[in-house]
Protein backbone atom coordinates (compact mmCIF):
# COMPACT_ATOMS: atom_id res chain seq x y z
CA UNK A 1 0.00 0.00 0.00
CA UNK A 2 1.73 3.05 -1.27
CA UNK A 3 0.09 6.72 -0.71
CA UNK A 4 1.04 9.80 -2.71
CA UNK A 5 3.02 13.04 -1.02
CA UNK A 6 1.42 15.91 -2.42
CA UNK A 7 4.56 17.66 -0.10
CA UNK A 8 6.70 16.75 2.68
CA UNK A 9 4.55 17.31 5.77
CA UNK A 10 2.19 14.23 3.93
CA UNK A 11 5.26 12.60 3.25
CA UNK A 12 6.02 12.70 6.98
CA UNK A 13 2.39 11.56 8.05
CA UNK A 14 2.34 8.61 5.65
CA UNK A 15 6.25 7.49 6.96
CA UNK A 16 4.65 8.10 10.70
CA UNK A 17 1.61 5.89 10.13
CA UNK A 18 3.97 2.92 8.93
CA UNK A 19 3.41 2.56 5.37
CA UNK A 20 6.08 1.07 3.27
CA UNK A 21 7.02 3.37 0.50
CA UNK A 22 6.15 7.13 -0.19
CA UNK A 23 4.19 7.92 -4.09
CA UNK A 24 5.93 11.01 -5.05
CA UNK A 25 2.38 11.45 -7.31
CA UNK A 26 2.68 13.84 -10.57
CA UNK A 27 -0.93 14.77 -10.59
CA UNK A 28 -0.58 15.97 -6.38
CA UNK A 29 2.47 18.40 -7.04
CA UNK A 30 0.83 19.98 -10.12
CA UNK A 31 -2.74 20.24 -7.90
CA UNK A 32 -0.56 21.44 -4.63
CA UNK A 33 2.43 23.32 -5.63
CA UNK A 34 1.06 25.08 -8.86
CA UNK A 35 -2.51 24.77 -8.12
CA UNK A 36 -3.02 23.48 -12.11
CA UNK A 37 -4.51 19.87 -13.13
CA UNK A 38 -2.26 17.08 -14.19
CA UNK A 39 -1.74 18.00 -18.09
CA UNK A 40 1.59 18.51 -18.05
CA UNK A 41 2.27 21.55 -16.80
CA UNK A 42 5.35 20.96 -14.62
CA UNK A 43 8.95 20.41 -15.82
CA UNK A 44 11.66 17.98 -14.82
CA UNK A 45 13.23 20.42 -12.49
CA UNK A 46 9.77 21.06 -10.40
CA UNK A 47 9.76 17.73 -9.65
CA UNK A 48 13.39 16.97 -8.96
CA UNK A 49 13.00 19.42 -6.13
CA UNK A 50 9.72 17.76 -5.09
CA UNK A 51 12.20 14.43 -4.42
CA UNK A 52 14.77 16.14 -2.78
CA UNK A 53 12.34 17.40 -0.38
CA UNK A 54 10.29 14.67 0.14
CA UNK A 55 13.87 12.37 0.53
CA UNK A 56 15.21 15.03 3.09
CA UNK A 57 12.62 14.36 6.03
CA UNK A 58 11.61 10.51 4.96
CA UNK A 59 13.73 7.39 4.83
CA UNK A 60 11.19 5.02 3.54
CA UNK A 61 11.37 4.69 -0.14
CA UNK A 62 10.37 7.44 -2.96
CA UNK A 63 8.39 6.00 -6.08
CA UNK A 64 8.51 8.77 -8.43
CA UNK A 65 6.20 9.71 -10.90
CA UNK A 66 8.32 11.10 -13.57
CA UNK A 67 5.18 11.38 -16.13
CA UNK A 68 6.58 10.90 -19.84
CA UNK A 69 10.25 11.51 -18.86
CA UNK A 70 10.16 15.19 -20.18
CA UNK A 71 11.07 13.82 -23.52
CA UNK A 72 12.38 11.31 -25.76
CA UNK A 73 15.05 8.43 -24.73
CA UNK A 74 17.97 10.61 -24.78
CA UNK A 75 16.58 13.24 -22.17
CA UNK A 76 15.11 10.73 -20.51
CA UNK A 77 19.25 9.38 -19.03
CA UNK A 78 19.06 12.84 -17.72
CA UNK A 79 15.74 12.67 -16.27
CA UNK A 80 17.02 9.27 -14.46
CA UNK A 81 20.16 10.53 -13.38
CA UNK A 82 18.48 13.80 -11.56
CA UNK A 83 15.72 12.06 -10.08
CA UNK A 84 17.81 8.96 -8.37
CA UNK A 85 20.66 11.43 -6.89
CA UNK A 86 17.45 13.58 -5.86
CA UNK A 87 16.70 10.76 -3.81
CA UNK A 88 14.39 8.28 -6.23
CA UNK A 89 14.28 4.44 -4.93
CA UNK A 90 12.17 3.70 -8.14
CA UNK A 91 11.29 6.09 -11.36
CA UNK A 92 7.82 5.35 -13.55
CA UNK A 93 7.56 6.37 -16.70
CA UNK A 94 4.82 6.29 -19.19
CA UNK A 95 3.78 5.91 -23.08
CA UNK A 96 1.39 8.86 -23.28
CA UNK A 97 2.50 11.80 -25.67
CA UNK A 98 3.72 14.65 -24.24
CA UNK A 99 2.32 16.96 -22.55
CA UNK A 100 0.59 13.81 -21.02
CA UNK A 101 -3.02 13.90 -18.89
CA UNK A 102 -3.72 12.22 -15.86
CA UNK A 103 -4.61 8.44 -16.77
CA UNK A 104 -8.07 8.75 -15.92
CA UNK A 105 -9.03 11.85 -18.16
CA UNK A 106 -10.18 11.24 -21.42
CA UNK A 107 -8.87 12.19 -24.74
CA UNK A 108 -5.14 11.06 -24.22
CA UNK A 109 -2.72 9.45 -26.79
CA UNK A 110 -0.09 7.08 -26.35
CA UNK A 111 3.36 6.84 -28.58
CA UNK A 112 4.69 3.68 -30.53
CA UNK A 113 6.03 0.59 -28.84
CA UNK A 114 9.13 1.00 -30.11
CA UNK A 115 9.80 4.51 -29.10
CA UNK A 116 8.40 3.46 -25.43
CA UNK A 117 11.04 0.73 -25.34
CA UNK A 118 13.47 2.71 -26.00
CA UNK A 119 12.93 5.09 -23.23
CA UNK A 120 12.89 1.91 -21.21
CA UNK A 121 16.02 0.75 -22.16
CA UNK A 122 17.82 4.74 -21.62
CA UNK A 123 16.19 4.32 -18.49
CA UNK A 124 17.56 1.11 -17.36
CA UNK A 125 21.06 1.86 -18.65
CA UNK A 126 21.14 5.48 -17.31
CA UNK A 127 20.79 4.66 -13.29
CA UNK A 128 23.76 4.58 -11.02
CA UNK A 129 22.35 1.60 -9.06
CA UNK A 130 20.51 -1.28 -10.09
CA UNK A 131 18.30 -1.09 -6.73
CA UNK A 132 16.33 2.14 -8.34
CA UNK A 133 13.35 0.55 -9.92
CA UNK A 134 11.97 1.27 -13.03
CA UNK A 135 8.81 1.19 -13.51
CA UNK A 136 6.83 1.20 -16.77
CA UNK A 137 3.26 2.31 -17.34
CA UNK A 138 0.80 1.89 -20.25
CA UNK A 139 -1.94 4.49 -20.62
CA UNK A 140 -3.14 2.36 -23.97
CA UNK A 141 -6.10 0.50 -22.54
CA UNK A 142 -7.86 3.77 -22.66
CA UNK A 143 -6.96 4.00 -26.67
CA UNK A 144 -6.05 0.59 -28.15
CA UNK A 145 -7.75 -1.91 -25.44
CA UNK A 146 -6.72 -3.72 -22.55
CA UNK A 147 -5.07 -6.40 -24.81
CA UNK A 148 -2.97 -3.98 -26.77
CA UNK A 149 -2.31 -2.52 -23.23
CA UNK A 150 -0.94 -6.14 -21.94
CA UNK A 151 1.21 -6.26 -25.37
CA UNK A 152 2.60 -3.09 -24.72
CA UNK A 153 3.55 -4.30 -21.51
CA UNK A 154 4.97 -7.24 -22.14
CA UNK A 155 7.23 -5.69 -24.29
CA UNK A 156 8.60 -3.10 -21.88
CA UNK A 157 9.44 -5.76 -19.87
CA UNK A 158 11.16 -7.15 -22.39
CA UNK A 159 13.05 -4.32 -22.92
CA UNK A 160 14.04 -4.36 -18.65
CA UNK A 161 11.16 -2.68 -17.04
CA UNK A 162 11.22 -4.26 -13.13
CA UNK A 163 7.70 -3.11 -12.70
CA UNK A 164 4.79 -2.94 -14.73
CA UNK A 165 1.55 -0.50 -14.38
CA UNK A 166 -1.18 -1.04 -17.06
CA UNK A 167 -3.25 1.89 -16.30
CA UNK A 168 -6.67 1.98 -16.20
CA UNK A 169 -8.48 -0.53 -16.44
CA UNK A 170 -12.08 -0.17 -16.18
CA UNK A 171 -13.36 -3.34 -14.33
CA UNK A 172 -12.49 -6.11 -12.11
CA UNK A 173 -12.26 -8.78 -14.34
CA UNK A 174 -9.49 -6.26 -16.36
CA UNK A 175 -7.62 -5.80 -13.43
CA UNK A 176 -7.55 -10.04 -13.30
CA UNK A 177 -6.86 -10.74 -16.35
CA UNK A 178 -3.57 -7.95 -16.10
CA UNK A 179 -2.63 -10.11 -13.29
CA UNK A 180 -3.02 -13.20 -15.19
CA UNK A 181 -0.45 -11.93 -18.09
CA UNK A 182 2.52 -11.44 -15.98
CA UNK A 183 4.41 -12.71 -13.07
CA UNK A 184 6.37 -9.94 -12.32
CA UNK A 185 5.73 -7.04 -10.23
CA UNK A 186 2.44 -5.08 -10.97
CA UNK A 187 1.26 -1.36 -9.62
CA UNK A 188 -2.53 -1.05 -9.54
CA UNK A 189 -3.38 2.38 -8.96
CA UNK A 190 -6.82 3.20 -6.65
CA UNK A 191 -8.33 6.51 -8.21
CA UNK A 192 -11.55 7.38 -6.34
CA UNK A 193 -13.95 8.28 -8.95
CA UNK A 194 -12.09 7.07 -11.95
CA UNK A 195 -12.12 4.27 -13.94
CA UNK A 196 -10.56 1.48 -12.60
CA UNK A 197 -13.11 -0.26 -9.53
CA UNK A 198 -11.62 0.68 -6.02
CA UNK A 199 -10.82 -2.95 -4.69
CA UNK A 200 -9.23 -4.31 -1.31
CA UNK A 201 -5.84 -4.91 -1.07
CA UNK A 202 -6.41 -8.71 -0.26
CA UNK A 203 -7.60 -9.07 -3.46
CA UNK A 204 -5.63 -7.27 -5.43
CA UNK A 205 -2.46 -9.14 -3.80
CA UNK A 206 -4.29 -12.17 -4.44
CA UNK A 207 -4.89 -11.05 -8.15
CA UNK A 208 -0.65 -10.78 -8.45
CA UNK A 209 -0.42 -6.89 -7.74
CA UNK A 210 2.66 -6.07 -5.65
CA UNK A 211 2.22 -2.00 -5.47
CA UNK A 212 -1.18 -0.53 -4.84
CA UNK A 213 -0.80 3.16 -5.11
CA UNK A 214 -3.71 5.49 -4.01
CA UNK A 215 -1.91 8.49 -5.41
CA UNK A 216 -3.99 11.59 -4.48
CA UNK A 217 -6.26 9.85 -1.67
CA UNK A 218 -4.72 12.07 0.87
CA UNK A 219 -4.75 15.35 -1.34
CA UNK A 220 -8.20 14.81 -1.87
CA UNK A 221 -8.65 14.52 1.92
CA UNK A 222 -6.98 17.32 2.38
CA UNK A 223 -8.92 19.84 0.02
CA UNK A 224 -12.04 18.50 1.66
CA UNK A 225 -11.09 19.44 4.94
CA UNK A 226 -9.09 22.44 4.30
CA UNK A 227 -12.55 23.62 2.67
CA UNK A 228 -14.78 22.56 5.70
CA UNK A 229 -12.72 24.77 7.94
CA UNK A 230 -12.33 27.47 5.82
CA UNK A 231 -16.38 27.68 5.00
CA UNK A 232 -16.70 27.88 8.57
CA UNK A 233 -14.01 30.38 9.64
CA UNK A 234 -15.69 32.66 7.00
CA UNK A 235 -19.44 32.07 7.90
CA UNK A 236 -19.30 32.05 11.76
CA UNK A 237 -15.79 34.28 12.02
CA UNK A 238 -13.55 31.94 14.30
CA UNK A 239 -12.84 28.03 14.62
CA UNK A 240 -14.62 27.33 17.85
CA UNK A 241 -16.02 24.21 17.51
CA UNK A 242 -13.91 22.78 14.72
CA UNK A 243 -11.21 21.47 17.06
CA UNK A 244 -12.62 17.41 15.58
CA UNK A 245 -11.24 18.86 12.04
CA UNK A 246 -7.92 20.59 13.02
CA UNK A 247 -4.91 18.61 14.33
CA UNK A 248 -4.06 19.67 18.05
CA UNK A 249 -0.62 22.00 18.74
CA UNK A 250 1.04 19.04 19.28
CA UNK A 251 0.52 16.63 16.59
CA UNK A 252 1.12 19.46 14.38
CA UNK A 253 5.29 20.00 16.18
CA UNK A 254 4.68 16.30 16.25
CA UNK A 255 4.42 15.77 12.74
CA UNK A 256 7.40 18.45 11.44
CA UNK A 257 10.04 17.06 14.04
CA UNK A 258 9.89 20.12 15.93
CA UNK A 259 11.20 17.81 19.26
CA UNK A 260 14.61 17.06 16.74
CA UNK A 261 15.40 20.47 16.32
CA UNK A 262 15.15 21.32 19.84
CA UNK A 263 17.60 18.26 20.56
CA UNK A 264 19.76 20.26 18.21
CA UNK A 265 19.53 23.85 19.60
CA UNK A 266 20.33 22.44 22.70
CA UNK A 267 23.39 20.73 21.50
CA UNK A 268 24.81 23.71 19.26
CA UNK A 269 23.47 26.35 22.25
CA UNK A 270 26.31 29.04 22.69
Amino acid sequence: MVPGAYDALSARLIAGLGFPAVYVTGAGLANSRFGVPDIGLHGLAELRDQVAALADVVEIPLIVDADTGFGNAVTLTRVVRRLERAGASAIQIEDQVWPKKCGHFTGKDVISVAEMASKVRAAVDSRASEDTLIIARTDARATEGLDAALERAAAYREAGADVLFVEAPSSREELQAVGRRFDVPLVANMVEGGVTPITGRDELGAWGYSIILYANAALRAAQRNVTVVLDRLRREGSTIGADDLIATWQERQEAVGKSYFDELEERYKS
